[in-house]
């Protein structure tokens, strides 16, 4: 058989995975049905009828058991990311003990945004403000970051007394099994938290299903377009996290020393397959060079390798199909003008490894610019000063996070807080996802939030009783 990287459909039923480290095959899954992932969806309705009758006290303790599991099965947990979709196992790792505390988070601190709320109204009366959940929450989520994307939304839903229907990405289906299996040992009924094995079509169809009451999707912006156009013909509730070209905005008084390293990380991390990861490197014009000599040499310094180790800095990309669309990509952006400093060509051998690479001359139109580049590929962009930076960056249609380097802290968090046009911003360094911070875009980026008490109520019926 011929080496893949990627999930096959032999007609159309079964789909194989790939280790893309090694190209190992690892695991065969046969697609549901439609009429069969309806069935699942039957049962995550039967279940919701018992489960939102759980008090939220019981719910929250049944998440900080979860994230007790996820603690003791670390190893385990992280070793799957790397098979599954290349991801060095130290930031599997990590990623798992991101979700633990999430969990945690979301036990101890959201309970409060789902209590009921007393109001004094007109005449007399008292209004009571209840937070109720809704039913059955359909869920798509990526392969980046196999278990984070998972647990972000499901806590969340599940706090809140929803039951929940997992599409996950086709190479990490077997995490999601482990994901229900976990769900189950900390608590929550069976069939509250399922997965369907489907492709993107039959997810679509199952948006219109009666007994789906939400939807949330975490992927691409053109996949979140057809989501949203499918949820609205129904009316649905939906929550997007969609694509990014992060902006960093490096300003004349920034330490270039002392940032090479976060900036870098923020790059390389995941091998550059991240929504948040700074993407697109604009600097103003009076240290340009300077910057740009400094960041390829660090860049330069960037190695990848077996994802098993744990000093691995950066492992392979997830799939083939992405690797080559990725070289696509630079490889149009060189037509466009762009200049290879370091990197850019797919290295031979196995396994779906790209290194590190950075992209000089980029402007407005190239495809550098104006695409997401969901790999290890950073763009610089000339700015002629602060004005012209703040307008590069918002120049583009996703909306998702970005950053502000400055001397002046005073400065750059003005910059962040009023003129990024984004709903994240990082201001003198790179940070990932936090329990207790919002996480969304605007834009082509998608909206709703999750984290920090938003996501809680992003799936609930909030009701007011008005009492007499």
């Amino acid at each position: 058989m011929a080496t893949v990287h990627q999930f096959v459909t032999p007609h159309g039923k079964e789909i194989t995975t790939y280790n893309p480290a090694t190209d190992e095959a690892l695991h065969t899954y046969t697609k549901h049905t439609t009429l069969e992932a309806q069935q699942v969806i039957d049962q995550a309705h039967e279940a919701f009828k018992s489960w939102k009758d759980v008090s939220l006290e019981e719910r929250a303790e049944i998440l900080k058991t979860m994230g007790k599991l996820i603690t003791r099965d670390i190893d385990e947990i992280a070793e799957m990311m790397t098979k599954q979709m290349g991801k060095p196992i130290a930031q599997g790792k990590e990623e798992a003990k991101l979700c633990a505390k999430i969990c945690e988070y979301e036990a101890t601190e959201c309970v409060q945004y789902l209590q009921d709320e007393t109001r004094e109204i007109q005449d007399g009366k008292t209004g009571i403000i209840t937070y109720q959940p809704i039913g059955v929450i359909l869920a798509a989520q990526p392969w980046n970051f196999p278990l984070y994307q998972v647990i972000r939304y499901s806590s969340s839903v599940l706090l809140a007394g929803n039951t929940t229907v997992l599409m996950h990405a086709p190479i990490n289906w077997a995490m999601a099994e482990k994901i229900r299996d976990l769900w189950l040992e900390a608590g929550v009924p069976e069939h509250a938290f399922e997965i369907v094995f489907v492709d993107t079509d039959t997810f679509d169809e199952l948006i219109a299903y009666d007994k789906v009451r939400g939807v949330t999707m975490t992927g691409s912006a053109e996949g979140g377009k057809a989501v949203a156009q499918q949820a609205g013909k129904y009316l649905k509730k939906s929550v997007l996290e969609l694509g990014g070209s992060d902006p960093y905005l490096i300003l004349e008084d920034a330490d270039l020393d002392s940032m090479m390293e976060c900036l870098v990380e923020g790059r390389v991390n995941n091998a550059g397959q991240t929504c948040i990861a700074a993407k697109r490197f604009i600097v103003v014009d009076a240290i340009y060079d300077t910057f740009r000599d400094k960041f390829v040499e660090a860049m330069e310094q960037v190695s990848y390798g077996d994802p098993m180790k744990e000093d691995t800095q950066m492992g392979p990309m997830a799939r083939k199909d992405l690797r080559d669309k990725l070289q696509d990509q630079v490889d149009r952006a060189k037509k466009a003008g762009a200049e290879v400093l370091c990197g850019g060509e797919i290295p031979d051998g196995k396994g779906c490894f790209y290194p590190a690479t950075v992209l000089d001359n980029v402007e407005p139109g190239n495809p550098a610019f104006d695409e997401e580049l969901f790999g290890p590929v950073a763009s610089l962009i000339r700015a002629k000063d602060e004005e012209d930076a703040i307008r590069l960056a918002n120049h583009h249609s996703y909306g998702l996070g970005g950053g502000v380097f400055s001397a002046d802290k005073e400065r750059a968090i003005k910059i962040a807080r009023e003129r990024i046009d984004t709903g994240m911003v990082n201001v003198n360094g790179y940070a990932i996802a936090q329990p207790n911070m919002p996480f969304g875009g605007v834009k082509e980026s998608g909206w709703g939030r999750e984290h920090g008490g938003f996501g809680v109520r992003e799936f609930v019926n909030i009701k007011s009783v008005f009492v007499s």
